[in-house]
C-alpha cells in the first residue's frame, strides 16, 4: 500500500533533518506536525492565527515533554519575521479540523508564506505542503499555489506532486519542494 500523502510529507522531511536544525510548522493546527518536527529537530517555529490551535499544540507538546518550540499566534505569511533560515517547512492548508471551518488559509497569505519559506530554506532543505482544497476558496488557493510552484526556477528547486488520481471529492495532495545544493565550478 502506498504511503498516504501526510505520511509521505513526513518521510520527505525526515530524510534531511538532524537534531540541530531549525524547522517551521507554518500551520500548527492541532500540533501533530509541530510535535513531529520537535522530536526530530533542534528548534521549531509554529504559526497559526487561531488561539485554539496554539492551546491544543501547547498541550500536545507538554504531554510529550517537548520544549524546543516557539509558538506564534500569527499568520504563516509572517514566518520570515521570526525565522532567518530553516531546514524544513511544513504546511497543512485548509482549515483547522474540529474548529470554525469558515477560517481557512487564503491564496494571498499562503503564497506570501510559501515565497518566504523558499527564501529562508537552506540548500538541501525541503518544504512539504498538504493541500486540502475541498472547501469554499480551496480550489482558488490550490490553483494559485500550483501556478507558483510550477514557476520556481528548476536550477534552484525541484518540485514534486504526490496525489491519488482515482479519488472523488477533492482528495488532498502533497506538494514537495527541495532547494538544490549550490553548484560549484
Amino acid at each position: 500500500m502506498p504511503l498516504k500523502p501526510l505520511d509521505m510529507a513526513h518521510e520527505f522531511l525526515v530524510q534531511v533533518l538532524s537534531p540541530e536544525d531549525t524547522t517551521v510548522d507554518a500551520t500548527m493546527g492541532n500540533g501533530h506536525d509541530t510535535l513531529f518536527l520537535a522530536q526530530r529537530s533542534g528548534l521549531v517555529h509554529a504559526f497559526d492565527i487561531q488561539e485554539q490551535a496554539l492551546v491544543q499544540t501547547q498541550q500536545r507538546l507538554e504531554q510529550a515533554g517537548q520544549s524546543n518550540v516557539q509558538l506564534h499566534l500569527k499568520g504563516h505569511e509572517h514566518l520570515a519575521e521570526y525565522v532567518d533560515q530553516a531546514k524544513a517547512v511544513i504546511f497543512n492548508l485548509g482549515y483547522l479540523p474540529s474548529a470554525d471551518k469558515s477560517l481557512v488559509t487564503l491564496p494571498e497569505t499562503t503564497l506570501a508564506a510559501v515565497k518566504a519559506a523558499c527564501d529562508i530554506l537552506l540548500p538541501g532543505g525541503r518544504i512539504a505542503m498538504m493541500v486540502y482544497w475541498g472547501h469554499p476558496g480551496g480550489p482558488e488557493e490550490k490553483d494559485a499555489l500550483l501556478a507558483f510552484v510550477q514557476d520556481l526556477p528548476q536550477e534552484d528547486y525541484t518540485v514534486l506532486e504526490y496525489r491519488t488520481l482515482n479519488q472523488r471529492n477533492c482528495p488532498p495532495f502533497l506538494i514537495m519542494i527541495e532547494k538544490k545544493v549550490e553548484k560549484y565550478g
